[in-house]
């Protein structure tokens, strides 16, 4: 069975289609329901705690830069930014009024959407914090060493500017939800009774950002239903594979009774290559564990299995680092790509870039830039063949740059066009081997490298293996190394490689 990209919706009452109609006003989280892959692209999701990070970032910066410039242009001097008073009700009045909206409830995506309706509450947790600033300078008696035209001034200023960004900030929400970024695309696998408990507990929460793309199952029709709970199967591991290379999934639910081990070990080691957090109910098993064993999707309670690597504030963070240190990277680099790129050209005939197709995240094909090292007729763009010690393919100059691994450099635009990660997993060709057999051949669970962007440089590079795999033993290796730092990143570990690579390079005996 091909899984079909036709949107699917659950059963619905009258009284529920009743009661949607008259909650348009908010961003739909209403029900669980099939998140429709029509309209789903494979732009990442954004992670509800980023925005309301950067939602609480905004509120702060809206008062507190208020604040500093309404001092500067109405008291009449010039050293309003060194007055330890200002500076501090300022500062401090920007953390009392995101204090105060937390304890209000205010950080939350149903209203950061509906945003009129909780007008009045965001106004009066300006009004609060703003109250507390008045008592305080009372209290210390220092009121009359501040501005009351300046303190008037900020509070109806910061009011409107506050309400002002909350109506931009629902605008964008709302187009992000409508574009299925907010929401969590969820599959479940397994069309049993714990399936049917999953959804309904889904859908009974309000609050959930769960969207279901379809449920699978490998059984057949006599023991697994077309529908379940109103949402289609789809097919059978096969089909939520080839599902999550066409179109994102963030989430797989493997709904299956703890006592069918085998069963459940072949879903999990299948799955587990997949870039998607994959959990299983807590219901799936009698087995009762520490609160704190248990994660939770909106009231369900979860056992975690694999974690999404790199999620949430971690992605803005490694986005970030790449692009920043890439680009300064790129800059610095420019006179050394130049010298290259005239001694490729004047060693042989033909282009000074080679453009190879290899997998990246996801497994998705991706166009990898590089400084041709091969006589032009003898380049190999599926890399079959791998290259050698003294392979007569390689040119004179191709022989120095693929050594010192110059001939990667253009990879820096890949990282600025968001093809590649600067550090991560190297890509590989579609065809590249290890030995006779192609790397996946020779590796169990070899695509979970690819649940991150690949990189131009990586912990195996850095580590001895990087260059010709001729041997199962190396691509074992490779991948083990690959695997531990997608385990283990972080930003600082990022850094680290980075520095310890041009000290792998002098080092380096596999690369021809």
């Amino acid at each position: 069975m091909v899984f079909s990209l036709k949107a699917y919706e659950p059963r619905t009452t009258g009284g529920e289609r009743a009661s949607a109609a008259a909650a348009t006003a908010p961003i739909p989280l209403h029900r669980a329901r099939l998140a429709d892959t029509r309209t789903s692209s494979k732009s990442s999701s954004i992670s509800p705690a980023v925005v309301r990070g950067v939602i609480r970032l905004a509120d702060y910066c809206v008062v507190v830069v208020l604040g500093l410039v309404i001092a500067h242009m109405y008291i009449n001097e010039t050293g309003v930014l060194s007055n330890h008073r200002y500076i501090a009700a300022v500062f401090l009045t920007g953390l009392a009024l995101v204090a105060t909206l937390q304890l209000m409830s205010l950080y939350t995506l149903r209203v950061f959407s509906s945003f009129v309706e909780k007008m009045p509450a965001l106004v009066l947790g300006w009004t609060i914090a703003f109250a507390a600033l008045v008592a305080s300078l009372f209290f210390l008696k220092i009121g009359a060493e501040v501005s009351r035209v300046w303190l008037a001034t900020w509070y109806v200023s910061g009011a409107l500017a506050l309400v002002a960004e909350r109506i931009v900030t629902a605008w964008i929400i709302r187009g992000w939800a409508k574009s299925g970024r907010l929401y969590q695309r969820a599959v479940i696998y397994g069309a049993g009774s714990v399936t049917d408990d999953v959804i309904a507990k889904l859908e009974a929460d309000t609050e959930s950002i769960v969207r279901i793309a379809g449920i699978f199952d490998d059984r057949d029709d006599d023991r697994a239903p077309r529908q379940i709970a109103g949402y289609p199967r789809l097919g059978g591991l096969n089909e939520l594979i080839a599902m999550s290379r066409a179109t994102r999934l963030d989430l797989v639910i493997i709904a299956l009774p703890l006592a069918a081990e085998d069963r459940l070990a072949n879903v999990v080691r299948r799955i587990s290559v997949l870039p998607a957090d994959i959990k299983m109910p807590a219901r799936a098993t009698a087995l009762r564990f520490s609160p704190r064993t248990y994660s939770h999707i909106g009231s369900v309670a979860m056992i975690d299995l694999y974690d999404k690597p790199i999620a949430g504030w971690g992605t803005i963070a490694k986005w970030l680092f790449d692009k920043i240190v890439g680009l300064v990277a790129l800059i610095l680099l420019a006179p050394v790509m130049a010298l290259v790129a005239i001694a490729v050209k004047l060693d042989s005939k033909g282009p000074v870039l080679f453009r190879q197709k290899r997998y990246g995240f996801n497994n998705e094909l991706i166009e990898v830039y590089k400084f041709r090292s091969m006589y032009t007729d003898q380049c190999d763009a599926s890399a079959e063949k791998l290259v050698t010690k003294g392979d007569a393919r390689v040119t004179r100059v191709g022989q120095i740059i693929r050594k010192t691994s110059l001939d990667e450099l253009p990879q820096l635009f890949n990282v600025l066009f968001g093809d590649l990660s600067l550090v991560g997993p190297r890509p590989h060709a579609v065809q590249a081997k290890a030995g006779t057999q192609l790397y996946d051949e020779v590796v169990d669970g070899y695509f979970a490298r690819h649940k991150v962007k690949p990189g131009i440089t990586g912990w195996a590079q850095i580590n001895g293996w990087r260059g010709e795999t001729d041997t199962e033993e190396k691509i074992q290796k490779r991948v083990e190394h690959d695997l531990y730092y997608i385990e283990n990143w972080s930003v600082f570990f990022d850094l680290y490689i980075l520095l310890k690579t041009p000290i792998s390079l002098i080092k380096s005996e596999n690369a021809y």
